[in-house]
Formats: structure tokens, sequence, C-alpha cells
């Protein structure tokens, strides 16, 4: 796990829908191809959505990149890299992708490693060098089985090492499974801001938020508050 402060919240979603969730406990923002796809359709390059996202924070991006070869991933690497040191790199897992891992950890470029299935996927991406490894969550239950599983082998694996990858799960469609990927062991998780809104929403949170915001409106109703900015009116 983090020390410290805990797990790490990494958003994703249109630059537009993030700005306002950054100084919300907010690691920093993710991408994948899908998304971006999407994207470049309203800001016109991967170039210029990267520097959207770029201008809303100063936090670590994840920019997904892929490609046909090693060189050709460091290649369009560096292209994101040289634009801001808030860059990270996050490459789906692939035989290619290991020799990319190993140059970029020897360059001291951060790196993540999705499409993460098993653990042994994870074992051999991280000894290559990745920082991050992304055990894919949603499409396990999909198929009947535990989501969060391969965040517990991980956690499991991985724990007694003196270096070794944070455990960022992916792929995370619902408070359920951000909960149990919490409780398996991971490092952080990856969530669409949607879901960061739904996590926040319960109903005896807010039963009893109503509660003790009607205690506060009864004593500022009797100028308990007088000496206070409030605005209750």
């Amino acid at each position: 796990m983090n020390e410290g402060i805990g797990p790490d919240i990494w958003l994703a979603g249109d630059p537009a829908d993030l700005d306002k969730y950054m100084n919300n406990g907010i690691k920093g923002i993710v991408t994948n191809t899908v998304v971006q796809r999407e994207l470049v359709q309203k800001y016109g390059t991967l170039t210029e959505l990267t520097k959207k996202y770029l201008e809303i924070t100063d936090k670590k991006i994840a920019i997904e990149i892929d490609g046909n070869s090693t060189q050709e991933l460091l290649d369009v690497g560096e292209k994101f890299t040289q634009l801001s040191d808030q860059i990270i790199l996050k490459i789906p897992c692939s035989d290619i992708a290991l020799e990319a891992f190993s140059v970029l950890k020897k360059e001291g470029v951060e790196t993540f490693c999705t499409t993460v299935f098993s653990l042994s996927q994870a074992v051999i991406s991280a000894q290559a060098g990745a920082d991050h490894i992304l055990p894919f969550c949603e499409p396990f239950k999909d198929l009947g089985l535990s989501p969060t599983k391969l965040v517990k082998d991980c956690y499991e694996t991985f724990k007694n090492w003196k270096e070794r990858p944070k455990i960022t799960a992916a792929l995370v469609r619902s408070p359920d499974v951000a909960n149990s990927a919490l409780r398996d062991g991971a490092d952080g998780i990856i969530i669409f801001w949607p879901v960061y809104d739904e996590i926040l929403k319960n109903p005896l949170t807010d039963k009893w938020n109503n509660i003790f915001m009607d205690e506060w409106k009864i004593m500022n109703k009797h100028g308990h508050l007088k000496d206070l900015p409030t605005n209750l009116d």
C-alpha cells in the first residue's frame, strides 16, 4: 500500500468535466485509447487533448500510447514526455512493451502497464520496470468471477518486494468494485468522474448531513452564528 496517505484516486474523462475535481483528493488523470478516440473528435489531436489536460492541473497525467514496435513506443512516448514532466506513459502489456518499460525506467520516465489480466503478466511487467501495474477488474465481473482477485493476488505477491510496483486497479466502473479493490490491497483506483460522484452518494450520508444541517440552521435562526459569515437565508 502507499505509505502515509493511503490509496490514490485517479480520474478519467473529458478535461472539461475533470477540471472541478482536481482539488478534491485526486492523484491525477488517466486516459485510454477508447476515451482518446472519442475526445480527439472534440480537441483535434491527441497532443492537443494532452495539452488541455495540462491546462487544468499540475498533477500527473497518464497518457496511453500504442505502437507496433518498442522503438515506436519510445519515439511516440518521447513526444509526450517532452510536453511536461507531469506525463506518465501508459502502455498495454505486450512483449514490445517490456523492453520499453526497461528503457523508460533507466531514463526516469514513470510508466503504467495496462491490460494486465494475470499474476504472471503483472510479475513480468514489474520485473521489466513498469512503475504501476494495472490489473483490470470489471471484465472478470462480466465473466461471473471476482473482479478484484487479481488485485489481491498482486498485493500478496508484491508486498514483500524491496522495490515493488504500485497496484492500480483499472476498469473500475462501480462503487462496489472500487471498495473491493481498495480492500484487496490496491495502491490506487482509476475511475470515471460519474463513478467518483456515485461513490460520494450514500443514503446514510445524506440522512446525517441533513440532520447536522438542520441543527446548524437552528443555531443560525437563534443568532448563535451571527458572528460567522453564514449564508443560510
